[in-house]
């Protein structure tokens, strides 16, 4: 174990609400399907539980409506509740009012749920972007603190390349910051390599991200992962997917608890705000701070 606390993230979904689905499962057929990210998140609580780790957990509101025992014992567990939206759309389909009203609707179920509003957000699928500039002053406006919605790498369905891939503040047109918590990355010959988690923590060799997570460590800062419950879900129903798609979402699923296990036996772990806190509030004021309208915008 080292002095710096990692964070560790989990975003509460089901198998057949991933964006690689969508081409083959209709939203409107997501109430017949059964639901099994309960019995997913609680095998990562026991886990978690017997490395003594923390984490945020970030749940669609649809979820939570349809289990909200399960909101209640990760909150009762000590971790963190964050929003990840409502229904997992991403934010250029919402639009600015939609994302408004889909953060509002989140929080209140969430809150009823856990007896607090949430104050980390997570957008799906990264979706905070170029194509997003107002998502920033929109989440200031619904009391959110902390998002790790911006993904500093290139890629196909979302990232913003050349932002920063460390903790930093973002500043709104008022004036207003949040902070941003990027998901895990090793910097390596002027290259940022995603490796903080999903398809990234099932295939690439652990070595890679121990030394991100070890990159961050010399750096001060703490590094973030995330997951999701479906990862640790192997029997979970197959899709005819092919190709890429469905290399992404099935590689080394029976792995991944593993894995996971392993990181957890060598760093420290807890949610996003406790590894931001961590460091005193002097150390989060120095941040550097991009205003939202040039970086997003």
């Amino acid at each position: 174990m080292t002095s710096i606390a990692h964070a560790l993230s989990v975003d509460v979904e089901d198998w057949f609400q991933v964006l690689n689905m969508a081409h083959v499962i209709d939203r409107a057929d997501w109430a017949r399907f059964e639901l099994r990210c309960g019995d997913s998140t609680r095998r990562l609580l026991e886990l978690f539980d017997r490395r003594g780790a923390k984490a945020t957990f970030f749940f669609l509101g649809w979820i939570a409506e349809r289990l909200p025992d399960l909101v209640r014992e990760v909150a009762a567990a000590g971790h963190e509740i964050g929003s990840h939206g409502y229904d997992h759309r991403v934010l250029p389909d919402l639009g600015r009012e939609g994302f408004r009203a889909d953060l509002e609707r989140t929080a209140a179920i969430l809150a009823a749920l856990s007896g607090e509003r949430p104050r980390a957000f997570r957008a799906c699928t990264w979706s905070v972007g170029k194509r997003t500039p107002w998502a920033i002053d929109e989440l200031l406006a619904a009391g959110i603190e902390l998002d790790s919605s911006i993904q500093p790498v290139r890629h196909p369905d979302y990232g913003v390349p050349g932002a920063p891939t460390r903790p930093y503040r973002l500043v709104g047109e008022n004036g207003a910051e949040l902070l941003e918590f990027p998901p895990l990355t090793w910097d390596v010959l002027g290259r940022h390599l995603p490796v903080g988690g999903g398809g990234y923590l099932r295939l690439l060799p652990l070595a890679l991200l121990r030394a991100g997570l070890r990159q961050k460590e010399r750096l001060g800062v703490p590094g973030c992962l995330y997951l999701h419950p479906w990862e640790v879900d192997p029997d979970q129903p197959r899709q005819p997917l092919g190709g890429l798609r469905g290399f992404r979402h099935y590689v080394n699923l029976r792995r991944t608890l593993g894995k996971l296990d392993r990181l957890l036996e060598r760093f420290e772990f807890v949610g996003l705000a406790a590894a931001l806190a961590q460091r005193g509030s002097s150390w989060r004021a120095k941040l550097p701070a991009y205003r939202a309208a040039e970086l997003v915008g």
